[in-house]
């Protein structure tokens, strides 16, 4: 009989299992009698279980959650996508965490179904109730007048006296735990209504009352004054150069001499990076700046870490990838393991150093800017992240911020230097070429004053949520045990 040739020797016949051992344990089936009957089994195996067990078997100091909050969700978005100038901007679930949300939709009033109910006020709790299920934050100033995804539960406290203490223990990573316990789904996880109405909340110990509620409100008012001053540190450039108009059409294409393409040290054949629009803004920029400088020449050491191997570790270093670089306060999921990774700060930031997102999809977050903030710090940063950091600054990065990240002044000029089509990229050396368009000392200071101010606003809001969720996760942990 022949044998059929392999590409390889025959291997010894394994009988253990070689990747994991399987985890198992026995339940009393009573808790399939209750009017919450979940079969799947990594439900009863999560820690969050174990949580709201504990909590459960205590007689008294919790109630349900459907008792101190109303929780409520829109139908689902059945809308019409119009044009910018027709509709109304709308934010999908994740956007809502951005540190700045810039809508990518803008839908027909008229045509969507319960479109009152679809914008928040502010102060309501927001949590996600899809993919990753459980985050919350609070509804500010950059959400208003924009229509919001339904994919977001709304959470509004019964009483406005427990409305800090609510949102702590939502945060507290024991309630996160108890919220993915009870999701559902096996590629896409939920989180429904029911499920967080039945998820028991721990009482509000007494003298804790001010305290959260104090936090509570000192978060929204950071937010909204940091979105405050961002936004008029940037009316403020615009007034110094002027409002910019396009007057081009981008459905009509462009030509440029072959020497303009060719000449230099940088030869790059893209068209965006030629774009004719840039030009005309630089001309524009142009009339009012002082002179141009190169951020290389103002002071500034950019530089990138070599790519690097990401080996995840539960007892390693945060990992902060450029895709949450850019949320409001974002979960530190991945550790990975500590290394030099070819970079003389080992991958950390500092504090006032510039990070600009290198790569992604030009009408997302490549080319955005961010001042790096204390929360970076002792994390390892992506190395899709270029670090732009002051050696002997001749202007201020707050200004160098407004002046990269400006909607209409700066942030096309960024979007030019991208290259490749499926995953655009930008390069150091086009980062240390780029040019600053100058003022006068006292104008720029004005403005870095306000950006920089605007960026401890946020880092102070994020640090005073860590630290009340930190507190209601310990006032959970002290009643369970």
């Amino acid at each position: 009989m022949a044998i059929r040739a392999r590409l390889t020797a025959p291997r010894e016949v394994r009988e253990d299992w070689p990747w994991h051992e399987a985890q198992s344990i026995s339940l009393s089936a009573s808790l399939l009698f209750g009017g919450d009957r979940r079969m799947e089994a990594e439900n009863f195996l999560a820690p969050g279980f174990a949580v709201r067990h504990r909590i459960q078997s205590k007689p008294v100091g919790w109630k349900a959650f459907s008792e101190v909050a109303r929780i409520w969700q829109p139908s689902r978005l059945k809308g019409i996508q119009v044009a910018p100038e027709f509709g109304t901007p709308f934010l999908a679930a994740t956007q809502v965490f951005d540190v700045r949300p810039i809508p990518r939709k803008w839908l027909s009033i008229d045509r969507t179904d319960d479109h009152a109910q679809r914008f928040v006020r502010e102060g309501t709790v927001l949590l996600t109730c899809s993919g990753s299920v459980g985050r919350a934050t609070i509804a500010d100033a950059t959400v208003s007048r924009v229509l919001v995804s339904h994919d977001l539960l709304r959470i509004e406290p019964r009483v406005p006296e427990i409305r800090g203490w609510v949102y702590a223990y939502l945060r507290s990573p024991s309630v996160r735990a108890m919220m993915t316990s009870a999701q559902y789904g096996h590629m896409i996880k939920h989180l429904e209504i029911g499920h967080l109405e039945a998820l028991p909340f721990v009482s509000m110990p007494a003298g804790y009352e001010e305290r959260f509620n104090q936090a509570f409100d000192k978060i929204i008012q950071l937010r909204n004054r940091s979105h405050e001053q961002t936004e008029k540190a940037e009316r403020l450039f615009e007034k110094n150069f002027g409002k910019y108009f396009s007057k081009l059409s981008d459905k009509v294409g462009f030509s440029v001499s072959a020497s303009s393409a060719l000449a230099g040290q940088r030869r790059r054949f893209e068209a965006q990076f030629h774009n004719p629009d840039v030009r005309e803004l630089v001309r524009h920029l142009s009339g009012s700046a002082i002179s141009w400088d190169s951020i290389s020449e103002l002071g500034y050491s950019v530089w990138l870490p070599t790519r690097f191997r990401r080996i995840n570790a539960e007892d390693g270093v945060p990992f902060v990838d450029s895709s949450v670089l850019f949320e409001i306060n974002p979960d530190s999921k991945k550790f990975i393991q500590d290394s030099d990774f070819g970079d003389p700060f080992r991958g950390r930031v500092m504090a006032g150093w510039l990070l600009l997102a290198r790569s992604g999809q030009t009408y997302g977050i490549n080319g955005s800017t961010m001042i790096a903030s204390s929360a970076h710090e002792e994390k390892i940063i992506s190395d899709h992240v270029i670090r732009i950091a002051p050696e002997a600054p001749k202007c201020r990065v707050g200004y160098l911020h407004v002046a990269m990240s400006h909607p209409e002044l700066g942030r096309p000029r960024v979007k030019a230097l991208p290259y490749g089509s499926s995953i655009p990229e930008i390069e150091v050396t086009d980062v240390e070429s780029f040019l600053i368009p100058r003022l006068d000392s006292e104008r720029e200071d004005e403005i870095a004053d306000l950006a920089e101010s605007a960026a401890a606003d946020r880092d102070l809001a994020d640090t005073i949520e860590v630290q009340i969720a930190s507190e209601a996760d310990e006032l959970v942990q002290s009643f369970i045990q």
